[in-house]
């Protein structure tokens, strides 16, 4: 049995690849930010010098990156979310969004600080021995010459939670993936829906690369 791709399938079906490519692309973006701001929080709270900035922050990291992201999804979608609120589960893009950024800011938090850790301790005695208060020197001193060294982990991270975004079907969270699967039931052929899926995917991971190597060249020079 050959492949029998039929373009007018895509043709009929193209405002919901487009509506799936679109729900992807923000679910990504919103997750790579709130995931990048809270890994930024939890990888100073490591950094702490009391245990009870340090513990917490431990637990939260370890459990999201020793636990599959697939099961969180389940787990946050259907049992966490309806906990509190009156047992009722949350539209799928909102739950699917907030676990990908949870899960995100685990591995986002790792990356922060072992890119604080990277700069030698005597830039933070320099930036204090001028005055500046801890904050100040974090802010103004360590964080932008740490940056530069985490760009590239940083945006290998955004690329990875974009082809994750695609476990969101398994509660169907109207990205692509979804779509796609909804696009199958209907003609009942494999080819159009998935080969179409991996092909959106691959445009996307692409043009992020691209976006990451922008970055890269024009923020990582010393």
């Amino acid at each position: 049995m050959g492949v029998h791709f039929r373009w007018e399938v895509i043709r009929d079906y193209w405002p919901l690849i487009l509506q799936g490519t679109l729900v992807t692309i923000e679910v990504t973006v919103i997750a790579v930010l709130a995931g990048t701001l809270l890994g930024l929080i939890l990888g100073l709270m490591r950094l702490g010098r009391g245990w009870w900035w340090r513990w917490p922050a431990l637990a939260y990291i370890t459990f999201f990156r020793g636990t599959p992201l697939f099961v969180q999804i389940l787990l946050l979608h259907f049992a966490v979310i309806p906990q509190f609120n009156g047992g009722r589960a949350l539209d799928a893009q909102i739950s699917g969004t907030i676990a990908l950024l949870l899960n995100s800011a685990a591995y986002v938090a790792e990356i922060f600080r072992a890119g604080i850790q990277s700069i030698d301790r005597g830039q933070m005695e320099a930036a204090r021995s001028l005055g500046l208060r801890m904050g100040q020197a974090m802010r103004y001193v360590i964080l932008p010459q740490a940056f530069r060294r985490m760009l590239p982990p940083l945006g290998n991270e955004a690329i990875a939670l974009l082809k994750d975004s695609s476990l969101l079907a398994v509660i169907a969270g109207g990205e692509i993936a979804t779509q796609m699967n909804l696009m199958f039931g209907r003609i009942l052929s494999p080819w159009e829906p998935f080969l179409t899926l991996a092909f959106v995917y691959l445009v996307l991971t692409l043009v992020l690369q691209q976006v990451v190597a922008y970055l890269e060249r024009r923020y990582g020079q010393g």
